[in-house]
């Protein structure tokens, strides 16, 4: 029988959500990118407005299904719908954000109770560009908040360090359920 595993891909808009499950997904992204019509448009030319899916298929057969939600606050009414039921949340900070710090506050606080019941990891985008103060500064702050920190680099456009944010959320969870489920990524 196969199992689904259910994991939420959060962070502000131009952390790489949608670019992290595009390249993790084994089928084709089913993706909701509307043209950008307010301030994000300096940033991007197109925002996610409901929520990104993909699945990765896992060799033993079992399936975890990638659900990305939108960045902006406007749309967090889909915050609640997507974290229904998930395993936990990978959550995508970039490192050349003005404030990653207040961004990883805001993201922490939206989602809490599905940290509280699960886990997060947090994966740092951009990180060549500053990525280790960074990283330093989240550290400390999960800390302050009680959250047990798994921070990483990640470059949401390879499919190994988006794979190793879920396997890390996976041990994170359970370390013995985490080593059987854990995703084997082919180059």
């Amino acid at each position: 029988m196969t199992t689904h595993y259910k994991v939420v891909f959060a962070g502000s808009v131009g952390s790489g959500k949608t670019t992290a499950i595009q390249a993790l997904s084994d089928i084709d992204v089913v993706s909701t990118e509307a043209k950008a019509s307010d301030e994000v448009r300096k940033i991007k030319r197109t925002t996610t407005v409901a929520m990104d899916y993909g699945i990765m298929k896992l060799d033993n057969g079992d399936q975890v299904r990638l659900y990305g939600a939108p960045g902006q606050k406007r749309f967090d009414f889909m915050w609640d719908i997507l974290t229904e039921n998930a395993l936990g949340m990978v959550l995508l900070v970039n490192a050349t954000a003005a404030d990653s710090v207040a961004e990883l506050r805001l993201y922490l606080e939206a989602f809490r109770p599905l940290i509280d019941k699960t886990a997060v990891v947090v994966g740092v985008t951009h990180a060549d560009q500053g990525g280790v103060a960074v990283r330093q500064r989240l550290i400390e702050e999960m800390q302050r908040q009680g959250i047990p920190p798994c921070v990483m680099d990640a470059d949401a456009r390879s499919r190994a360090d988006v794979a190793m944010l879920v396997k890390s959320l996976l041990f994170s969870i359970d370390p013995f359920a985490g080593a059987a489920a854990a995703p084997t990524v082919s180059a």
